[in-house]
């Protein structure tokens, strides 16, 4: 297979800001590059500099030092009027236009090519109408911009960036305000637009769940361990994705590829022998009892539930050595059973 050719690269780069007396920086050395057709996400904990690091490659922030090549030259070179034609920028400033009109505000994304008086050309409609297509938002191409809601103007800004026709991408935790149907619809989109036109489309964001099932490759960026990338399949084989998020109360499931949290409940000191079948039903009732510090597995337990599924139900029997004290469907009554049941003398 031919290797990839980057259509960016960041060599060195350090970020933050500069000012008359001193330079403020954020993030040091990183070195890292995005591809046409990819989606990449940049995720990282609180205070690491994501927005910084975006801004600076999107050019409204200078470098401090490092250079970041673009198509083979440097951003640096690029006037306002190429980067304009160039990056297309989704940030998550709010926008202030409550007279316009959906299609007026894709319509915008023509400007670069427009001219001082912003006349949009039989191309420049077509343009646009194929924007609104892409991103499926017709039924939308009419409605104020001020009663949509923030899924919707998300869309359409990206929209406004696709009018643009700009091979670059670049997006500020474009999901912070989106309930999680519409985080899902929002990947899905960003990831359809990197395939089908070939663009290179960067993200920052905090849906690492989301981003572990969808992004092509991932940018993890901390202030201990600087930048780290791959694709999440290698970062997580070579143990970095595990080891990025260090708490206490998160433990990560390479097999799953998740973090789960650690609770902090005690054991009680009760164990519950669970026996019967394997499957979602007895894994349930084994996180549910882990929550409550039950123990499990133990063979000597007095107590135990047998598990079966019934007319695809699930089915659980608590026994008390060889009394049966319930049977049931339900995982919180179970739970009761078993605390009343544990309360009792023998």
């Amino acid at each position: 297979m031919n290797r990839r050719i980057p259509t960016l690269t960041m060599t060195g780069l350090t970020t933050g800001y500069r000012s008359k007396k001193n330079d403020y920086i954020v993030g040091r050395e990183l070195s890292a590059s995005l591809y046409s057709g990819e989606l990449t996400c940049l995720i990282g904990t609180n205070g690491c500099g994501k927005s910084t690091l975006l801004r600076t490659l999107t050019a409204f922030l200078p470098s401090l030092k490092g250079k970041i090549v673009v198509r083979n030259r440097d951003l640096s070179d690029y006037s306002r009027d190429e980067l304009s034609r160039l990056i297309g920028v989704v940030l998550t400033d709010k926008v202030d236009v409550r007279d316009l009109k959906v299609c007026d505000l894709v319509a915008m994304g023509r400007m670069p090519y427009t001219g001082f008086w912003g006349h949009l050309t039989e191309q420049d409609h077509i343009l646009v109408d194929e924007a609104i297509r892409l991103v499926g938002i017709c039924m939308l191409r009419n409605r104020p911009i001020h009663s949509l809601s923030d899924g919707e103007l998300q869309k359409v800004l990206i929209a406004k960036t696709l009018a643009q026709e700009t091979p670059f991408i670049f997006l500020d935790e474009p999901t912070a305000f989106l309930d999680y149907p519409s985080k899902v619809e929002l990947f899905l989109l960003l990831r359809r637009l990197a395939r089908e036109k070939q663009k290179t489309v960067f993200l920052s964001t905090h849906d690492l769940d989301l981003v572990l099932q969808m992004a092509d490759r991932l940018w993890l960026l901390s202030q201990e361990q600087g930048l780290l990338t791959g694709i999440p399949e290698d970062l997580v084989a070579q143990g970095k994705l595990g080891d990025f998020f260090s708490h206490p109360h998160l433990l990560f499931s390479p097999e799953h590829m998740n973090f789960q949290v650690k609770t902090d409940v005690p054991g009680n000191g009760v164990k519950v022998k669970i026996e019967g079948v394997e499957g979602v039903a007895r894994t349930l009732l084994c996180r549910a009892l882990s929550r409550y510090g039950i123990m499990t597995g133990d063979s000597s337990a007095a107590i135990s539930v047998f598990v079966q599924n019934t007319a695809d139900m699930p089915c659980y029997t608590l026994m008390k050595k060889t009394d049966i004290l319930l049977k049931t469907d339900s995982i919180e009554e179970l739970l009761q059973s078993i605390s009343v049941s544990i309360s009792v003398p023998e």
